[in-house]
């Protein structure tokens, strides 16, 4: 781990160079291209600034949802439990489990805060529109 430049900082100095320097210089297809890696910039410091606090709700959420289950240690492990987890879920939807009740409800409550949490990442303008607009 490096003290400074910090991740962000760097992430934010390269989308800063795309957006102010290059983007304005260039056209066509280059222009596009350098606006699609400025947003994966952004995506990638907003995951990075918001993947712990993501994977620990998600975790939390699932262990409502299914049988409790002892947190992975590293965010890898985490990240390949929560996608385990998921599966499972998805099987116990496909099943007809969540069809109805009190379950259905949790089910449909996790799924929101789990899209939302990817919106936040891929898309937090998505978020910020008025409900009437996104549904």
């Amino acid at each position: 781990m490096q003290d400074r430049p910090t991740i962000q900082e760097l992430l934010q100095s390269v989308s800063h160079l795309l957006d102010t320097e290059l983007v304005p210089a260039l056209s066509g297809s280059r222009q596009f291209y350098a606006r699609v890696a400025a947003n994966v910039l952004r995506i990638v410091e907003r995951e990075l600034a918001n993947e712990e606090e993501q994977l620990s709700a998600e975790w939390l959420r699932l262990d409502a949802l299914l049988d409790t289950t002892e947190r992975p240690a590293t965010r890898d492990a985490l990240q390949r439990a929560i996608w385990q987890r998921t599966e499972e879920l998805s099987e116990s939807i496909r099943q007809g489990d969540a069809d109805t009740g009190p379950y259905r409800e949790q089910v449909l409550q996790h799924l929101k805060e789990t899209i939302r949490d990817k919106l936040v990442v891929s898309n937090p303008k998505w978020i910020e529109r008025p409900e009437e607009e996104t549904g």
